[in-house]
């Protein structure tokens, strides 16, 4: 049985996020540095029971907390959780976020959904 997609609540709606994981900041485990913000939405919780996971893509500076839109999540079909994707209101295409998410997503089969279905 599939598991439910908790990104589609989020779509198009204006979200708070923590970076715990700044641009720059190395992987507490693999020891690789972030190439965006990455952070979670505070007390809405994903399918691993830790709140749920954003990349950031509208900053080239670290971040400690900012609103966002979200404008897509990655749906990883091999995993319990879906990751959010967040702007400040930039749109880009499927291929442009790949590019930008495949350093960790790389290792996961996964469909990136935009709110705008494209």
């Amino acid at each position: 049985m599939a598991k439910a997609a908790e990104g589609q609540g989020f779509l198009g709606k204006k979200i708070p996020i923590v970076f715990d994981r700044p641009l720059g900041s190395e992987h507490p485990k693999f020891g690789w540095k972030y190439p965006l913000n990455y952070g979670y939405v505070p007390d809405k919780f994903s399918g691993d029971g830790e709140e749920i996971d954003v990349y950031y893509l509208s900053s080239d500076k670290p971040l400690e907390k900012i609103e966002g839109k979200c404008i897509g999540y990655v749906r990883r079909l091999d995993d319990n959780e879906d990751k959010l994707i967040a702007t400040n209101g930039e749109k880009f295409t499927t291929d442009e976020i790949e590019a930008k998410l495949e350093f960790q997503e790389k290792w996961y089969i996964h469909e990136i959904v935009l709110a705008n279905g494209k």
